[in-house]
C-alpha cells in the first residue's frame, strides 16, 4: 500500500488466516453494517447478529432505512466492533425468509446476548445473511505487516 509502509506478504508478522477473521466475525458483539441510500449517500449503523454458516446474519425492521436499502442495492459492507483488530465483509445480502434458518439465527443470537427472540419476531422482522465474497483483517499492533484480504469467487 503506497504511502504506508505496508509489508510485503512474506515480511512483517505475515498475512493472517482466514480462522483469524472468523474468530473476531464470532466474537463480535456489534456489527457495523454500511448500506448505501437512494441517493448514493453512505448510511452505517450497529446491529446485533451472528457468524453462522459462513456468513453474517442480522435482523433489522422491515421499514428501517438498513432494510430498505439493501431490498433495493444488497451490497454491503459489514465490520466488527473492534478497531484494533477489525474483521471486515464485503458482499451482498440476501433476505431470508426460511423458518429453519430464522431458528438457526435465533438460537444462535439467544445465546450471544442472553435474549429471548423468538422465530416468529424475526420472520416478521428482516432477517439477512451476508457471505463474504472479500474480506480484509490487519492488527494495529502490526499495521504494516498484518493487512490481509481474503477473495471468494
Amino acid at each position: 500500500m503506497p504511502g504506508y509502509g505496508i509489508q510485503g506478504p512474506k515480511e512483517g508478522s505475515g498475512l493472517l488466516p482466514w480462522s483469524w477473521a472468523i474468530e473476531r466475525l464470532t466474537a463480535s458483539h456489534d456489527y457495523w453494517v454500511a448500506t448505501v441510500d437512494a441517493d448514493g449517500k453512505p448510511a452505517v449503523m450497529p446491529v446485533w447478529g451472528a457468524w453462522i454458516d459462513d456468513a453474517v446474519w442480522f435482523s433489522s425492521g422491515p421499514k428501517s432505512r438498513r432494510a430498505r436499502n439493501l431490498q433495493r442495492d444488497p451490497r454491503c459492507t459489514i465490520t466488527t466492533d473492534n478497531a484494533l483488530e477489525p474483521a471486515v465483509v464485503e458482499g451482498t445480502a440476501q433476505r431470508v425468509d426460511d423458518r429453519n434458518a430464522a431458528e438457526a439465527f435465533c438460537a444462535a443470537a439467544n445465546a450471544k446476548y442472553g435474549e429471548s427472540m423468538t422465530v416468529e419476531f424475526v420472520l416478521e422482522n428482516a432477517l439477512f445473511r451476508v457471505p463474504p465474497a472479500v474480506a480484509y483483517g490487519l492488527t494495529e499492533a502490526d499495521f504494516t505487516g498484518t493487512p490481509t484480504k481474503w477473495e471468494w469467487s
